[in-house]
């Protein structure tokens, strides 16, 4: 077998590697004379570009502040820039010298009264003087007796010929002197009177009216008639005739009064009623159950709208029993029929149908429930003024107060409502009376953080969240420490940062740059009997001393703080009011 022959290739020196020598070459191989990087490097120093390419360059792309010249003009001499036009002035006086001249010497104002006397014009009028007209004169006049002119005579005054003193009939007789030829020469007449025409008024009255009288109506019909033209209304009032191809098309794509745009009603053949998608059912629980993880018998969606009924009749009861009585005493002895001190469900239900209340029995039953707080199938004096009434508007005075906790000889109906220490001030210093607050504690809201108004006990009838559990990131992080240094990305709120109602209404301690943390920071005996006696509180040793032990029972490691102390004490001395 013969063999084959092969092209002999040539074999060129450097990097290049025929990777397939089987195949025929094409082209020309061109060897490698650089890398990239040495291609992109700058070649230092730049070549300097000839005046004859630069010209060029100034014509199309000048440098920055250069300005743009034509090529043809690149080699012609700079003329414009050493041009001057114009003949150049001295400066002369200046404004502020003119207005405000400098102050002269009395040598200066000589030279200058001698400069000026040499001038025509000052000696004919000198300057502070009254023009000499002497010389001009005839010789021999005598120029202060001498007088030029006519002598005129004077006769009455403006005001008696404008207004001259004559009666009314003098002055309409003198007008009427003459006035019949004026009436031919001038056409005066007179207001009102009638032009003589030389008509003959043999047959009719001279006094006679002609024409028809122009009607006159006071409600603006005419203006009206005026203001609308008779085609606008007559095309108003005629039919307008309209295909009815357009008239259905404008129907289909147009929107109507109180229908929904359908292009695609007559496509669809589905009945009118016909709703689309797929009905979703609400949930049975809400957020509010997720977060504060309540049972399944206590969801409160279902209930909102039993909620709402309730507070209805709640907030109506409340204001008949505010317009119909005058004391909350008053107002249970009408509930309590029998008189036992409670109100039962058929007293309930009598005091309603009472008042127009025919209520359905869940209702009342849920409305029973809702104020038996106890839950022993009754409602009390404490729970009827706090859940029925408006009880800080109907406020206890001391013969009422002496019925509900003792009673008296001639009626008894009122004895043991209440316990004394359940009968607080409606405010503190005060001596008008109240029952204290009552809530339900399903209506709370739980946490385990805390806000500083309930820190400082400015919500009523606050509480320890400490027993629910809580769901969810709070919105002030006080379970976390605020770091030293703070990121500008650091959004988080860790308890030390005020809300837009405490920028707006800053309270007396931040005033006086007393924060939170000074008010609830733990301190000694000593300073805290400094602190307040410099706040002008008095008390005795005893009493301070009972206060401490108090306050310190209230934190786990014993240590008092200010807040802390400030509530025993209000709570010493409402006591003690209420012992008194």
């Amino acid at each position: 077998m013969p063999a084959v022959l092969q092209p002999l290739r040539p074999v060129y020196k450097g990097k290049f590697t025929d990777t397939d020598p089987v195949l025929c070459t094409a082209g020309k191989l061109v060897p490698i004379t650089g890398s990239v990087s040495k291609c992109l490097t700058e070649i230092q120093p730049r070549p300097i570009t000839p005046p004859t390419v630069k010209k060029f360059f100034n014509c199309r792309n000048p440098k920055p502040g250069a300005a743009t010249i034509f090529y043809g003009k690149a080699n012609d001499p700079d003329v414009a820039s050493s041009l001057q036009h114009g003949v150049s002035t001295k400066s002369s006086h200046s404004v502020a010298s003119l207005i405000n001249p400098p102050i002269r010497t009395r040598v200066e104002h000589i030279f200058s009264d001698k400069i000026t006397a040499a001038y025509p014009s000052h000696q004919r009028a000198p300057l502070g003087r009254s023009h000499d007209q002497a010389p001009g004169l005839p010789e021999g006049l005598d120029i202060y007796n001498t007088t030029f002119g006519k002598r005129v005579l004077k006769d009455i005054s403006a005001g008696e010929l404008i207004n001259p003193p004559k009666t009314r009939q003098q002055i309409n007789e003198e007008s009427l002197e003459g006035h019949s030829l004026y009436r031919i020469t001038h056409n005066d007449y007179n207001t009102g009177e009638r032009v003589d025409r030389k008509y003959n008024w043999s047959r009719i009255s001279k006094d006679s009216a002609f024409g028809i009288e122009t009607p006159y109506f006071s409600d603006g019909r005419m203006t009206a008639k005026s203001l609308h033209w008779l085609t606008e209304m007559q095309l108003k009032k005629s039919a307008r005739i309209v295909s009815k191809k357009i008239d259905d098309f404008k129907e289909k794509t147009h929107p109507q009064v109180g229908k929904v745009l359908d292009p695609n009603a007559d496509t669809r053949k589905v009945p009118p009623d016909h709703t689309f998608g797929v009905l979703l059912h609400p949930d049975e629980y809400g957020v509010g159950d997720l977060i504060y993880n309540k049972t399944p018998t206590k969801f409160s969606r279902e209930n909102d709208r039993e909620k709402g009924t309730l507070t209805i009749i709640r907030q109506h009861l409340k204001k008949i029993n505010f317009q119909n009585f005058k004391s909350l005493l008053e107002a249970f002895r009408h509930y309590d029929k029998n008189g036992d001190g409670k109100i039962d469900r058929e007293e309930l239900r009598d005091v309603l149908s009472q008042f127009n209340l025919n209520l359905d029995p869940k209702i009342m039953d849920d409305l029973f429930d809702y104020c038996d707080l106890e839950g022993v199938g009754a409602i009390n004096f404490l729970e009827f003024a706090n859940f029925l009434n408006w009880k800080d508007k109907m406020p206890i005075g001391e013969r009422e107060q002496n019925i509900i906790t003792k009673g008296n000889a001639t009626n008894d109906d009122g004895c043991g409502l209440v316990a004394h220490e359940d009968i607080i001030p409606l405010e503190i210093g005060s001596s008008v009376k109240t029952l204290r607050t009552i809530t339900r504690k399903e209506d709370k809201s739980n946490g385990h953080y805390s806000k500083s108004s309930s820190l400082i006990n400015a919500v009523v009838g606050n509480y320890s969240p400490e027993d629910f559990p809580t769901y969810g990131v709070p919105t002030i992080r006080t379970d976390l420490a605020a770091p030293r240094f703070r990121r500008i990305s650091d959004t988080i709120n860790y308890g030390d940062e005020a809300t837009a109602t405490a920028l707006l209404n800053p309270s007396i301690f931040a005033q006086r740059q007393v924060y939170e943390k000074d008010m609830f920071s733990g301190r000694s005996k000593e300073e805290m009997k400094q602190i307040f006696c410099k706040a002008g509180v008095d008390m005795t040793r005893g009493t301070f001393e009972e206060v401490w032990k108090r306050a310190a029972m209230r934190h786990l490691k014993g240590e008092v703080s200010v807040e802390t102390f400030r509530e025993v004490l209000d709570e010493t001395q409402i006591s003690e009011t209420l012992t008194c």
